[in-house]
């Protein structure tokens, strides 16, 4: 097994060790635990190999809820121009 050295703030520190005792892990297993579900999503992420591929992405998203009606492009551009202020 390999061991690593984390810097980490100490705020971050702390929040982590406390979220690790809230599901009851060590440290050490909460933050492997963290990184193989940041590994998942990545993999989950992938690019398309095939057309089935492609077919089975936009068949999840149809299941989606969402809005029943786009919002008008003005509102869109609003939206972003609103985002960039900020």
């Amino acid at each position: 097994m390999i061991r690593v050295q984390l810097d980490i703030p100490d705020d971050d520190y702390l929040n982590c060790v406390r979220q690790a005792q809230r599901e009851e892990l060590t440290l050490s297993a909460w933050l492997r635990a963290a990184a193989q579900d940041r590994l998942q999503r990545m993999r989950r992420s992938a690019r398309f190999e095939t057309e089935a591929d492609v077919r089975s992405f936009f068949a999840e998203c149809d299941e989606i809820e969402g809005p029943t009606r786009e919002p008008e492009w003005e509102d869109h551009l609003a939206a972003m121009r609103g985002s960039r202020r900020v």
